[in-house]
């Protein structure tokens, strides 16, 4: 039997789907008055908008995304999963507190501050040491897109602090780590028959 349930393979393939086709689709509703480059994502969900309700339910479905896939995700360490449900609650926090349609909002703010936290940690979280571990749960690529996700919301910050092009790097960050997850479940589908059956349970 395989550590790894193969639902897992969907709700870890479904998030970075939901992610991008709720942006799309609730920025075409939104029309030409939004702008993907200088505006972020949270901007389609608030209250009022044309989008609201596109953006808020990809929210929610990525946060469930998320939750199931740290649920089935035995082979990687605790803190690691506990890490990507972490960033599943941020994303179902987020759709309860949206950013308001005009101003800001230090609640939503400090929300999404502490979702890019827990999901840029959780794959060095997660990793794991030995030669029977999944690649994507091996402490140097973990580490590697743990820095690659720091990097992006670096990004992100310095971009949103410029006024430049916050909603790019937002974009570009986020797809990344709701991309991650799947490239570990890939992985562990990939191992022998004998290297599953160290891990069951």
């Amino acid at each position: 039997m395989r550590s790894v349930p193969k639902w897992v393979l969907l709700s870890s393939g479904c998030a970075p789907v939901v992610l991008i086709m709720g942006w799309a689709v609730a920025a075409s509703l939104q029309g030409p008055s939004y702008d993907p480059a200088a505006q972020t994502i949270s901007v389609l969900a608030a209250p009022g908008g044309s989008s609201y309700w596109v953006m808020t339910a990809a929210f929610v479905a990525l946060g469930v995304c998320h939750l199931l896939t740290a649920w089935g995700l035995r082979p990687a360490a605790p803190a690691g999963r506990a890490a990507l449900a972490a960033g599943g609650l941020s994303a179902l926090a987020v759709a309860l507190f949206p950013t308001p349609s005009s101003g800001g909002s230090l609640t939503h703010g400090s929300i999404a501050v502490v979702g890019f936290v827990v999901l840029a940690l959780w794959p060095v979280l997660a990793a794991r040491r030995g030669d029977a571990v999944p690649w994507a749960l091996r402490p140097f690529p973990s580490l590697g897109a743990t820095a690659v996700m720091a990097m992006g919301a670096a990004w992100f910050l310095a971009e949103l602090h410029q006024q430049g092009a916050p909603g790019a790097a937002e974009r570009a960050v986020t797809t990344i780590q709701s991309v991650w997850p799947f490239a570990v479940v890939l992985s562990c589908f990939s191992l022998p028959r004998s290297a599953h059956e160290e891990y069951r349970g």
